[in-house]
C-alpha cells in the first residue's frame, strides 16, 4: 500500500495581488523640460561626441581621410597609424582596455556612461528635444496626442518626424562616411553615381536612428542593452548611484512654502513628481535603485530646483552611495575598484608598448608549388612569392636578403620601393649549388630592411628544397 505525499495548496489568495502583462504595449514618456548642473554637463559631453562623430570624418591624413576603415583594400586608417587584419589584435586591445575602462567607472560612479556619453542616450536627448521644439513641452504634448487629426497637429507632427529623419540621414552619412571616404560619398549620392549598396547602408542607419532614439528609446537601454544587466554584478554598496533619501524625504505630502511641515509630520518632499515627469526612462528614483535608472541625474536637478524654490537645502536626490544613506562611512578607495585600476593600468601599457614595438614593415613569403628546379647552371632554384606591406604613413625603399644556407644566391630585384600604406608582391628566386644542400629540407629567413628607416625591419622563415641526397 503506496502513502501519498500530502500537497497544501500555497497559492495566496487573488485579492490585492497586481497582474503585470509582460506583452502590454509601451507606453509613451513624456518629459519635461528643465535646467540644472548636470544637464549642462550632458550637454557639453554631448556636444564633444557629436564634435568627434561628425568632424573626425571630415580630416585628411597624409593624404587620405583620417579615419577610414577601408575594407575592399582590408586597410584601416587611424590617423597616423595603418592598421592591418595582421594587426586586428590591437583592435581587440583597444576594445578590452575601453571595457575594463567602463568596468572601472561603473565600480566607481555607476551608469555614468549611460546617462551622458552613450550614444543611445545622447541621440535620445536630441529627439526630445526636437519634440519640445515642434510640439511643446510635456503637458502640450499630451494634449497634441489626445487631440482629434487637425491641420497644426499633421504640421507638428510631420514638422517632428522631418527633424528626426534628417538627424537621422546626417547620422547614417557619417557612419557610413568611416567606410567610404566622405567627400567622394556624398558626391556620389546626390549625383546618382553611388553603387546600390551606399544607397542602401545610408538608408539603414538612417532608420537604425530614426526608430532607436525616436521610438524604442528607453527599450534599448532596458531590454536591449547588455549593460544594464550585468551592472548589478559591478555596484557595491560604495558606489555613487543617483539617490533618494528618505531618512530626509518621508513622509511626502504638499504643503505651501514656508510652512512649518515638520509640525505635520512631513518630510521635504513635497510629492510634486518632476522627478519622474523629467525622467527619460519613466520611473520614480523614490523607488530605490532599479535596472531602468541609466543615471543620468535629470531627477536631481529637477529635485533642486523644487528644493531652492521651497527654500530647502539641496540633495534630496543626489549621487550618493548606499552606505551614505544608512549612515555608514563610504570607502571611496575599495580592494574592487583598486583591482580594475591596475588591470586597466597594465593593459593600456600593453597596449601602448605592442602599438610602439608594432613592425611597420610586413612579409608574407609563400613557397611556389614546385618543388624545386635545376637551372641553367646546375643550380637548385626555388620559386617564392613574397608580399610586402608598408605600414607606414610615408613611402619607403625596402632592400631584400636571404640567408641561412652557405652559397644561397638571390636572383632578381634586392630593391623594391614601396608606397605609404601600399601592398607589393613579387617572384624571387634562390639558388642553392647541390653540393651545398645538407638536406631535402633546408630552413632559410628572408630579411626585410628600410634603406632609409633602420627600425623598419622585418624577418619571414620559409624552408629551402632539394633533391634527396644520395
Amino acid at each position: 500500500m503506496s502513502k501519498q505525499i500530502p500537497v497544501q495548496d500555497v497559492t495566496p489568495p487573488a485579492q490585492g495581488m497586481v497582474s503585470v502583462d509582460l506583452y502590454a504595449a509601451r507606453k509613451n514618456i513624456y518629459t519635461k523640460a528643465f535646467t540644472g548642473l548636470f544637464r549642462r554637463v550632458r550637454m557639453v559631453a554631448g556636444a564633444v561626441l557629436f564634435l568627434l562623430y561628425f568632424g573626425t570624418v571630415w580630416l585628411e591624413w597624409g593624404g587620405h581621410q583620417a579615419v577610414w576603415w577601408n575594407l575592399p583594400e582590408r586597410k584601416f586608417y587611424i590617423f597616423g597609424t595603418t592598421i592591418w587584419p595582421q594587426d586586428f589584435i590591437l583592435l581587440s586591445g583597444i576594445l578590452i582596455v575601453a571595457a575594463f575602462g567602463l568596468f572601472f567607472i561603473t565600480v566607481y560612479a555607476g551608469r555614468v556612461w549611460c546617462g551622458y556619453t552613450c550614444p543611445q542616450s545622447v541621440w535620445t536627448w536630441i529627439f526630445m528635444w526636437c519634440e519640445k521644439v515642434t510640439e511643446g513641452d510635456r503637458n502640450q504634448r499630451i494634449k497634441l496626442d489626445k487631440a482629434p487629426m487637425s491641420a497644426s497637429k499633421l504640421v507638428r507632427k510631420t514638422a517632428k518626424h522631418g527633424l528626426w529623419l534628417l538627424i537621422g540621414l546626417l547620422t547614417g552619412l557619417t557612419f557610413v562616411g568611416y567606410f567610404s571616404p566622405i567627400r567622394d560619398l556624398l558626391s556620389e549620392l546626390f549625383t546618382g553615381q553611388a553603387d546600390g549598396w551606399a544607397y542602401f547602408w545610408v538608408g539603414f542607419f538612417t532608420l537604425a536612428t530614426y526608430g532607436n532614439a525616436g521610438w524604442l528609446r528607453e527599450q534599448v537601454c532596458v531590454h536591449m542593452c547588455p549593460y544594464s544587466r550585468f551592472q548589478s554584478v559591478m555596484f557595491d554598496k560604495d558606489t555613487l548611484i543617483v539617490s533618494y533619501d528618505p531618512r530626509r524625504g518621508e513622509a511626502r505630502g504638499a504643503r505651501k512654502k514656508d510652512t512649518d511641515y515638520q509640525a505635520k509630520g512631513l518630510g521635504d518632499c513635497i510629492d510634486c513628481t518632476l522627478c519622474v515627469q523629467v525622467c527619460p526612462t519613466g520611473i520614480d528614483i523614490r523607488d530605490g535603485l532599479q535596472i531602468d535608472c541609466i543615471g543620468c541625474a535629470a531627477c536631481i536637478d529637477a529635485c533642486d530646483t523644487v528644493m531652492d524654490k521651497m527654500h530647502y537645502p539641496r540633495g534630496l536626490i543626489s549621487y550618493t552611495t548606499e552606505h551614505n544613506l544608512s549612515g555608514q562611512k563610504t570607502r571611496m578607495v575599495r580592494p574592487r575598484l583598486i583591482g580594475y585600476a591596475l588591470v586597466l593600468l597594465a593593459m593600456v601599457a600593453a597596449l601602448a608598448s605592442a602599438f610602439a614595438l608594432r613592425p611597420l614593415v610586413g612579409l608574407d613569403v609563400s613557397k611556389d608549388r614546385v618543388l624545386y628546379r635545376e637551372n641553367a647552371e646546375g643550380r637548385i632554384e626555388n620559386v617564392y612569392s613574397l608580399k610586402v606591406m608598408n605600414k607606414d604613413q610615408r613611402d619607403h625603399v625596402y632592400v631584400l636578403d636571404a640567408s641561412g644556407l652557405p652559397d644561397l644566391r638571390l636572383d632578381g630585384r634586392r630593391e623594391i620601393a614601396v608606397g605609404a600604406g601600399d601592398i607589393v608582391s613579387l617572384p624571387v628566386r634562390l639558388s642553392v649549388a647541390p653540393e651545398a644542400l645538407p638536406s631535402t629540407t633546408n630552413p632559410i629567413t628572408f630579411t626585410l630592411r628600410s634603406a632609409d628607416d633602420d627600425d623598419a625591419q622585418v624577418q619571414a622563415q620559409s624552408r629551402f628544397i632539394g633533391p634527396a641526397i644520395r
